[in-house]
């Protein structure tokens, strides 16, 4: 082995042969620090392989969590060996998740806290009425923290949380690029040669991405986040990649003193207080993953006070928003552009499907004229030329709202729209407009 003197970017991890005050990748300042790059001079020796066939198929076996709402996010249940990170705003809940899962799972645990002593993590295992027969640690050291695992060797080992940890073998100050890098690698080859399955709690940044390198997202095999208003109830797990299932999956949570529990219906919890008793509020049906959850939308438009009009949504894509208030001033002639309008998707839930593009039409339009619509459902994306197309999962979505006894559901043209009287088939967001007002 021989070592080179690199300069490396304590913000974006980018490698430099020299020093420079600014980092050309990221465009900070002062951030390249010296470190060595270790290279190999002699020939390495040629990597073990097999037949996909012959691999024991007993070490790829799940894990249950004990939590069914986090097992079917994940696919399934933990893969042995894998690499789960859980990102989060701060309070939102990351550690009592973690914490349950020690306690609930049934297997063998190791609690490694970087952030509490055992005192205060016996105190919060408490609060949520654990069995406390968890293996715990409280260790910043990462050296130190492999030999514990190697002489314990458990099944589950979270870490809470990888900013914290910190190793003399690499440069930078805990949660610095280099460091959080460099105890990845680590955790991630004791990981695959042990098959001890990791779940790792990550720091998020104002912005709401994982703090560190971006490179700490592609080496672990799933990615999930924590959401939901710090001071509201409800609790959203998404993932975002999952190497060994369907990424998009959703789970609701709850919280309250005694810590998380799942949500087994979430549409019963969007939508128990919609009845369109007022104008601007209408329900739809989003697809999270391969799960329909019926969401209500609220729209509100007033006169503005100003000679810009104002656009807010909370839950929604602004942008989105934008367009779809183009199309209903083009296409229906409804004169928006002296009206501020808020759009708010109750819960706290964040959607993306453009499936909900129907429904918050119908809401806008429902509050400029003051009338309400009723106890209906729609569901459709709309077309710039103001079509209202279709969108996939359409049966899922249906057979959902089917069971909360909605008046009507309005939907794009299909088969499925003639077979009852219920569903009310449109093909423009006119026609929608003509039949609900």
């Amino acid at each position: 082995m021989k070592s080179k003197i690199i300069f490396r970017c304590e913000s974006c991890g980018a490698q430099y042969p020299r020093w420079q005050g600014k980092c050309t990748q990221c465009g900070a300042w002062d951030t390249l620090a010296e470190t060595k790059d270790f290279s190999t001079v002699s020939k390495a020796a040629a990597a073990q392989f097999q037949l996909l066939a012959d691999v024991d198929n007993k070490k790829t076996a799940r894990l249950p969590s004990g939590i069914s709402e986090f097992d079917e996010v994940l696919g399934g249940g933990i893969v042995a060996g894998s690499l789960i990170l859980l990102g989060g705003d701060p309070g939102i809940g990351k550690s009592t998740l973690a914490l349950e899962i020690a306690e609930k799972s049934g297997l063998k645990v190791l609690y490694v806290s970087g952030e509490e002593s055992l005192h205060q993590l016996k105190i919060r295992a408490s609060r949520i009425a654990s069995s406390e027969n968890i293996f715990a640690a409280s260790e910043t050291g990462l050296e130190a923290i492999i030999a514990a695992i190697s002489s314990l060797e458990p099944q589950l080992v979270i870490l809470d949380s990888i900013q914290t940890i910190y190793s003399e073998s690499a440069s930078g100050v805990a949660g610095s690029v280099a460091q959080v890098s460099y105890a990845m690698q680590n955790i991630m080859h004791l990981a695959k040669g042990k098959h001890i399955s990791f779940l790792i709690i990550g720091h998020v940044t104002k912005e709401g991405y994982l703090a560190g390198p971006k490179t700490l997202e592609h080496m672990v095999d799933t990615v999930l986040y924590l959401e939901g208003e710090r001071f509201a109830a409800l609790r959203i797990l998404r993932s975002v990649k999952n190497r060994f299932g369907a990424s998009n999956e959703v789970a609701v949570f709850e919280m309250n003193s005694k810590g998380l529990f799942a949500v087994k219906n979430p549409s019963e919890i969007f939508i128990q207080e919609t009845g369109g008793k007022s104008s601007g509020n209408i329900a739809t049906a989003v697809m999270e993953g391969s799960r329909p959850i019926l969401l209500e939308i609220q729209a509100l438009t007033s006169k503005t006070g100003f000679g810009y009009p104002k656009r807010t949504v909370s839950g929604y894509d602004l942008n989105r928003l934008q367009l779809i208030a183009a199309i209903i001033g083009k296409r229906l002639g409804v004169n928006l552009s002296d009206q501020d309008i808020y759009v708010n998707v109750v819960g706290g839930m964040k959607i993306s499907d453009p499936a909900a593009d129907l429904a918050v039409a119908l809401a806008i339009i429902s509050s400029v004229k003051d009338k309400a619509l009723g106890n209906i459902l729609a569901i459709g994306e709309l077309g710039l030329s103001g079509e209202v197309r279709m969108v996939a999962n359409l049966e899922k979505r249906v057979r959902e709202a089917a069971k909360f006894g909605f008046e009507k559901i309005v939907l794009p043209g299909s088969k499925i729209a003639a077979e009852k009287e219920d569903l009310l088939k449109v093909k423009t967001l006119k026609d929608a407009a003509r039949l609900m007002l």
